[in-house]
């Protein structure tokens, strides 16, 4: 599948935790859209979704920023309503929406039952609705998911992984398929705080969550590691810290993986407003 589309993300993008709301996130996406930030991704998680507002929200209040939505969970989002609010927001304005949809979590939903069919009915649901291969991801960490994200859609867009994800990855799926990971930050604060909110983020719900447990494990993590909410080599490699120049050298290890675009999640401590690190690292990547 062509990735031509997928040149319009840059290298970098802005990714958005939903515990910031709506109108908060509009706001961040319109700064971050002056910024430089060619894509604002905005979490979801198991939300119901459906009717893409807040996407719409934030394409009326930008010009240029593609809207990633990362991602629409297909057990709480009916695919062809899903597909319905895609062609009403794409024909009002225009190409800037990539559909970031995926099978989420058991621990989240009590129907989890088979996640590669589910994720394989779901994009044939998708496909019957009009919404374009190529103007959709998929949240996929395992090889089997992976190889489905090349088949089907624009790529993959996995959360918080480390490089060598990206590498095999890359290594597996070749090139062509865009592989967008998301990459947590804590800028400018010093070790022990940083530490502090990486492991509060990280510790839960992620070290609760079969799916992400078992992918670390794929890169040599052992359950020592997931101990005490995360050792420190966990937290370090989950969570980049440090100076501007630091994360950015960071960043630049999965560049250089393979990864065709990371979206930055700015992580603050007691949920501040994390515009700031956007701006600190907007100046030295952008």
């Amino acid at each position: 599948m062509s990735a031509a589309w997928g040149s319009r993300l840059g290298r970098i993008g802005a990714w958005f935790h939903p515990g910031y709301g709506d109108q908060a996130r509009t706001e961040f996406a319109v700064e971050a859209e002056t910024l430089g930030y060619p894509v604002a991704w905005l979490g979801f998680g198991p939300a119901s979704v459906a009717d893409l507002a807040v996407v719409e929200q934030i394409l009326k209040a930008t010009s240029t920023i593609v809207v990633a939505t990362a991602i629409v969970n297909m057990w709480t989002n009916d695919a062809e309503e899903v597909a319905a609010s895609y062609r009403r927001v794409t024909s009002r304005y225009g190409d800037r929406v990539l559909l970031g949809v995926g099978v989420g979590h058991p621990e989240a939903n009590s129907a989890y039952r088979q996640p590669y069919a589910t994720m394989v009915d779901y994009l044939d649901r998708l496909d019957a609705g009009g919404v374009p291969p190529d103007r959709r991801i998929l949240a996929a960490l395992g090889p089997r998911a992976l190889r489905l994200a090349a088949a089907r859609t624009l790529g993959t867009h996995p959360y918080l992984v480390v490089p060598q994800h990206t590498r095999e990855a890359r290594g597996m799926l070749g090139p062509g398929v865009v592989i967008a990971p998301e990459q947590t930050v804590v800028v400018g604060a010093e070790l022990d705080a940083a530490r502090t909110v990486g492991r509060a983020f990280v510790s839960d719900p992620y070290l609760k969550l079969t799916n992400y447990t078992n992918n670390f494990r794929r890169y040599g993590y052992t359950d020592a590691d997931f101990e005490g909410g995360g050792s420190d080599r966990l937290i370090d490699d989950l969570v980049l810290h440090g100076s501007t120049d630091t994360v950015a050298a960071g960043l630049h290890s999965h560049l250089e993986a393979g990864a065709d675009h990371i979206g930055i999640q700015v992580l603050t401590a007691d949920g501040e407003n994390p515009m700031p690190g956007y701006r600190e690292l907007a100046r030295v990547l952008l």
